[in-house]
């Protein structure tokens, strides 16, 4: 890997999760893999390869590597079941967020027509009470 990429944590799940049998997709700088515990059919986590916990501490290169493979798991996702009608992309940023494994991760969450009796207000729903308005 380029210099000031190959940052591992030997003790995270992620860093080890790029050389199992899960991952779906990658390049050099990221990979996808699928969620081990999913919210929907199809449920993916795509991951920079370099160990940083934080979104905003990712280099731009590592943000467009996320984001082709994000299009691409959309597209993926897609073509595997064409019941999938709309998404949501999340990514949780520090403990008070809900992040608990301390290696950035993108979620890309398949979402079906009928999947939820009212899916208005979508991801505004990580705090109760908030999603409808």
């Amino acid at each position: 890997m380029r210099d000031g990429y190959d940052r591992r944590d030997p003790d995270c799940v992620f860093c080890q999760a790029e050389i199992s049998p899960r991952v779906l997709a990658g390049e050099e700088l990221a990979f996808v893999i699928e969620d081990m515990f999913p919210v929907a059919e199809g449920h993916r986590l795509v991951i920079p390869r370099r160990h940083v916990a934080d979104y905003f501490e990712l280099h731009q290169s590592e943000r467009n590597a996320l984001d082709r493979l994000l299009l691409g798991q959309r597209d993926a996702a897609k073509a595997e079941d064409p019941s999938v009608s709309g998404f949501n992309v999340g990514v949780n940023i520090g403990e008070d967020a809900g992040q608990t494994v301390f290696h950035v991760h993108l979620h890309l969450i398949p979402r079906r027509h009928g999947d939820t009796e009212d899916p208005r207000g979508g991801v505004r729903g990580v705090i109760p009470g908030k999603r409808k308005y």
